[in-house]
């Protein structure tokens, strides 16, 4: 069973940086792909980026582009997620979340993933 569990979230000022992991447990993630998305109140889930585990290409939503970085560790089976310059419109709960046979594609709709984290809230504060 594919466990994903988030850490990192918090509160921070407007400009600051933090970062979000998530520990993936139960399955080698080969030809997998991982993402992160993140729901505000009284709005949709979206996507934040997202990555094919095998070859680690990246894609991003255009808020985040250049101020956000995903990555990880295939080793030790952690997802990042590396925002810096943050604002508060970035506040949201951020969830992590893993398809299963993905091979080279990254979707970008909730519905196509199979697997979900808990979830952690970032605060970003003006």
């Amino acid at each position: 069973q594919v466990q994903l569990v988030e850490s990192g979230g918090g509160l921070v000022q407007a400009g600051g940086s933090l970062r979000l992991s998530c520990a993936a447990s139960g399955s080698t993630f080969s030809n997998y792909a991982m993402a992160w998305f993140r729901q505000a109140p009284g709005k949709e889930r979206e996507f934040v980026a997202g990555l094919t585990w095998t070859g680690g290409r990246a894609v991003y939503a255009d808020p985040v582009k250049a101020r956000f970085t995903i990555s990880r560790d295939s080793a030790k089976n952690i997802l990042y997620l590396q925002m810096n310059s943050l604002k508060p419109e970035d506040t949201a709960v951020y969830y992590c979340a893993a398809r299963a046979a993905a091979w080279a594609t990254v979707p970008s709709a909730p519905a196509d993933y199979d697997y979900w984290g808990q979830g952690t809230q970032v605060t970003v504060s003006s």
